[in-house]
């Protein structure tokens, strides 16, 4: 990770200093979240719970917007799964 002391960079530069900062900040938050599964919030993993969702979850992201999400249900499902 780069760092940059404050202290070398000129005058002008400091809120120039801070944006790199808070984006290497955000990004390395993000990649916790993607490594530690935190990528749902807790309503939507409280709902997948209670309606004891198996399946697959994507979504496309383009310039920080999801661009398209969707699910396969039964994904991960076993054939027990399937007796009434």
């Amino acid at each position: 990770m780069l760092s940059i002391s404050s202290q070398s960079l000129p005058e002008g530069n400091q809120s120039s200093h801070d944006d790199v900062s808070l984006s290497e900040r955000s990004f390395c938050e993000f990649r916790r979240k993607v490594r530690d599964s935190e990528l749902l919030s807790a309503a939507i993993e409280k709902l997948l719970r209670s309606l004891k969702y198996t399946g697959k979850l994507s979504v496309v992201i383009q310039n920080g917007e999801v661009l398209k999400s969707g699910y396969e249900e039964g994904y991960f499902r076993r054939r027990e799964d399937f007796s009434f």
